[in-house]
């Protein structure tokens, strides 16, 4: 999938591939770490089981992406709170730790999902602007009247 975010004027396109934390996908995914300028993890707000399994995809981020690489942790299904089983503070104090970025989203209601793709592309024209994105972008730095195109991101959820 890709997503094209305006930023500032600047049109960013994001190149999306969801994997859906599937174990058939893993192999996969570890070819996908190596280009990628930013990692989604997405984990359901109501299932502790996938709050859980962080710890083994943040491994394999480290053992397999660019140290430069931006992690993103989501949490997902904030239309069902009252089915809660990961509060936003342990959350938060998770991603804190990890050096994270931290939103929770419903992609059921559309809730945050916009300001997640824009924080990201933020955060990579920032990163863009400062050449410490692993992957060189294939045209100018914003500011210079091009786009950054197909900056890449995995969403594990």
């Amino acid at each position: 999938m890709i997503k094209t975010v305006e930023i500032n004027g600047e049109k960013v396109k994001l190149q999306i591939w969801d994997t859906a934390g599937q174990e058939r996908f893993r192999s996969i995914t570890q070819s996908y770490y190596r280009s990628a300028n930013a990692l989604i993890l997405t984990y359901d707000i109501t299932c502790e089981e996938s709050f859980r399994c962080l710890p083994e995809w943040l491994r394999e981020i480290e053992q397999y992406a660019s140290n430069k690489v931006i992690t993103v942790l989501v949490g997902n299904k904030i239309d069902l709170a009252e089915r809660r089983e990961v509060s936003q503070q342990r959350a938060e104090e998770f991603s804190e730790a990890q050096d994270m970025y931290y939103l929770e989203t419903s992609a059921k209601e559309s809730d945050n999902v916009e300001k997640l793709f824009l924080d990201l592309a933020c955060r990579l024209i920032s990163e863009a602007r400062q050449n410490t994105l692993v992957n060189n972008v294939s045209s100018p730095l914003p500011g210079e009247g091009k786009s950054i195109s197909y900056l890449t991101c995995c969403n594990f959820n």
